[in-house]
């Protein structure tokens, strides 16, 4: 046989060994195998760029890599192989897609014939082809494998895709929030081939505790049994919470955190994603299994959590829902919010501006609506007001809008008004409405409002000064008697600017204390003598003069100044009289009258001022009468009980001002520690020329009497009205008949007479009987 016919059978047999082999590996480890034994060698192997491939001849982990690297290379020539010695070495290049060399080594000096390098080369050729087909065909192989893996994901990600997408639609059209989550349930239970699935929410009441909103898979006596539990002990759904982490647990009957009757049912394996609100955690959705085998693998984790950020979408989108309504509307009437009113008053200023027409907005603000508050509770006054809304929406357009400003105020926007009677005819609609009698708390009610009207002109697009109009000539309204409409006028705003200039100067005068005092006489009736005066405070501004009280209290009282105000008028009323009764050696002392207004009433600190008052002068306290509207006593009854009893206390005497003006004037005399009756001005006007006046007079006199409170007669001015009192039997009188108020230096001039008498008249003659 020939060489090359010898060497065409050894590469045959080659062939045939290496080509049984099941892959490129093995198929390399028996390729050097084969070599080694055709060229009876000691050593075969393969390398590649990296290191060695694969050895026959070494014992296990004992191959000298470096020395078998560098005969791949050309470097060297020889391998030393433990009881052979150095041994000749030959390569051989195996080409294809990873270049690698074989190499083999044998002992002895003759070294390798032709023959024998061509056997090598053929070997090292066949190799080449034998491993690129195997290769190929494993390339092949795994392809099929993953493109029949990929199919099944995409497969499995196209409904997860479908079922997210479905989810997405739910949230967008604003579905039920409960019929989104039972869609996410469900949803996760198919996907993840889960037994149960459970979403639990923080509960808003006691975020402690975890509330099983959604489930399936669960009996329904689990889910009700579960319901609602303690975060701590919500098992591996509360330590999703926890941690706001996903948690796994494979072997969930020992588990440190298993809920015992879910291990009752055979729960094996759970695991749990974190719900979150604006990225806070407030729940978990948890899936589990009732077979031992099963375990949740990444795919399995990765789509719970898909669903569960789906949860917190939903959830999050729902209040953010809930927070915009209410924050565009009124939460206890329903009514539109200051803001979405504003918003709307600015669309339809650009649709009028489009449209040439024009939006009215209507101020409006609920007449006596305080009282029924005060005297019937809050609860009433909310029943009240709920009223209030419903009979404005009554008498509205749909097109149109109401809204509560908070308190007693409300506003309404009417659309496209082409003259002015449109609005205004809403307006009288409205006060006629409110005027009608409300039942609150089975009780008939009466209220008003005063309602102020503006209209936007051609190209207005700022809202603020048409609200503004509107708010102006609703104080308009209430200056001119309320339970009425008005509607703006330019000139109204003047009236604003003056009233913002008096604010800043008033407040400027509380500082520099530019008030004074005057001082009306109160007389003993029918003798005239002076017992007392009554201080009224006057405001000396610098560039405007004398400021008379009607002109600047009502803003005192609603800016809080009068309250610094109240305090210097009291220690300085407290001041002056303690002066003249100790100038008054021997005669009677004078007694001093200081009004309270709301606010000072309401002060927790009041007695302490009074009493900073009268020991800051030595003033006896039977001096100082505190003088107290009578509407104030019929508001929180008992706050004000317990503030008389305790001024009181200190030894002052109390009046109760412009008495028979008030509601319900009468019930309240009986329980409050008052002393004198003031008959209010009204009253005493009418004496002459209304026998009913005079009747309603003399009973009042009649009724302090028998209460044995004394009685003073406000705005005397004729002597007519003197005489009547006298008749009567009134105790005491002030007035313009008796004396106007005066300065101190006035005062002082009277009491410089020896017993003044006011005025300088002959008594009327007593009346028998």
């Amino acid at each position: 046989m020939t060489s090359a016919a010898l060497i065409t059978q050894q590469l045959a047999e080659f062939l045939a060994v290496i080509s049984t082999c099941p892959d490129s590996q093995s198929a390399i480890l028996s390729g050097i195998e084969a070599a080694a034994r055709a060229l009876e060698a000691e050593v075969a192997a393969v390398t590649n760029e990296y290191g060695l491939v694969s050895v026959v001849g070494f014992a296990a982990g004992k191959a000298p890599e470096t020395e078998l690297i560098e005969v791949a290379a050309g470097t060297r020539a020889v391998v030393r192989v433990p009881g052979a010695g150095e041994c000749r070495a030959m390569v051989a290049r195996i080409g294809g897609t990873e270049p690698r060399r074989l190499i083999v080594a044998r002992s002895g000096d003759d070294g390798f014939t032709t023959d024998e390098v061509s056997l090598v080369r053929g070997m090292a050729r066949v190799l080449e082809l034998t491993v690129e087909s195997m290769r190929t065909l494993e390339s092949e192989r795994r392809q099929a494998a993953e493109n029949a893996r990929l199919l099944v994901t995409l497969q499995e990600r196209q409904r997860l895709m479908e079922q997210l997408s479905a989810i997405q639609r739910a949230i967008a059209r604003r579905a039920p929030l409960q019929q989104i989550l039972d869609t996410i349930t469900l949803g996760a239970r198919d996907l993840i081939g889960a037994d149960a699935v459970g979403l639990r929410l923080r509960d808003a009441d006691d975020p402690s505790q975890l509330t099983l909103v959604s489930s399936c898979g669960l009996t329904e006596k689990a889910a009700k049994r579960l319901w609602r539990v303690p975060v701590a002990q919500a098992g591996v759904a509360g330590q999703a919470v926890i941690h706001d982490d996903l948690v796994v647990v494979e072997r969930y009957g020992t588990a440190d955190n298993a809920i015992e009757e879910l291990v009752a049912l055979g729960m094996t394996t759970a695991m749990a994603a974190p719900v979150h609100e604006n990225g806070v955690v407030v729940g978990s959705l948890v899936v589990a299994a009732f077979d031992e085998d099963r375990v949740f693998g990444k795919t399995e984790q990765e789509v719970l959590q898909a669903f569960a950020e789906h949860v917190s979408l939903a959830v999050t989108d729902a209040k953010t829902l809930e927070e915009m309504y209410q924050a565009f509307h009124d939460s206890l009437t329903g009514l539109a919010s200051r803001a979405l009113f504003i918003d709307r008053v600015e669309h339809g200023l650009h649709v009028a501006d489009r449209e040439g027409n024009q939006v009215a907005v209507l101020f409006i603000d609920l007449d006596r609506f305080k009282i029924v508050n005060d005297t019937m509770g809050h609860a009433a006054g909310d029943e009240l007001l709920i009223g209030v809304a419903q009979r404005l929406q009554a008498c509205l357009r749909d097109t149109d809008t109401v809204a509560r400003f908070g308190g007693d105020e409300f506003a309404v926007l009417l659309h496209g008004v082409t003259r002015d009677e449109q609005a205004e005819v809403v307006a009288d609609r409205i006060v006629r409405a409110v005027q009608e009698p409300f039942t609150v708390s089975g009780r008939e009610v009466f209220i008003g409002s005063s309602v102020g009207v503006a209209f936007s002109t051609s190209g207005q697009h700022d809202p603020e000064p048409l609200l503004q109009d509107a708010d102006l000539a609703m104080y308009e309204a209430k200056r001119r008697g309320k339970g009425r409409y008005e509607t703006f006028e330019p000139g109204l705003r003047d009236s604003l600017h003056q009233h913002v200039n008096l604010e800043t100067d008033l407040r400027q005068a509380v500082v520099d204390e530019e008030f004074v005092l005057r001082y009306q006489p109160i007389v003993a009736l029918p003798s005239g003598r002076m017992t007392g005066v009554e201080a009224l405070v006057r405001w000396q501004h610098p560039q405007r003069g004398l400021i008379p009280p009607m002109d600047f209290i009502p803003l005192a009282e609603e800016t809080g100044a009068i309250l610094a105000i109240g305090r210097w008028v009291l220690r300085e009323a407290c001041r002056q009289v303690s002066q003249w009764n100790a100038g008054r050696p021997g005669q009677p002392p004078l007694s001093v009258s200081v009004n309270l207004s709301a606010k000072q009433l309401h002060q927790p600190e009041l007695v302490g001022t009074v009493a900073e008052a009268l020991n800051g002068v030595g003033l006896d306290p039977a001096c100082l009468t505190l003088e107290i509207t009578e509407s104030l006593l019929v508001r929180d009854t008992h706050a004000t009980m317990e503030q008389l009893r305790r001024l009181k206390e200190l030894g002052v005497r109390l009046a109760v001002d412009d008495f028979g003006t008030g509601y319900s004037s009468l019930a309240y005399l009986r329980h409050f520690p008052v002393d004198i009756l003031k008959i209010d001005k009204t009253f005493i006007d009418q004496l002459s020329t209304d026998p009913r006046a005079a009747a309603l007079t003399g009973a009042i006199v009649q009724l302090g009497h028998t209460l044995n409170l004394s009685t003073v007669a406000e705005g005397v001015e004729f002597a007519e009205q003197f005489a009547e009192l006298s008749r009567d039997g009134c105790n005491q009188g002030q007035g313009y008949y008796f004396a106007r108020p005066l300065d101190a230096g006035g005062i002082s001039a009277l009491l410089d007479e020896a017993d003044p008498v006011l005025p300088s008249f002959t008594p009327p003659p007593a009346v028998a009987g």
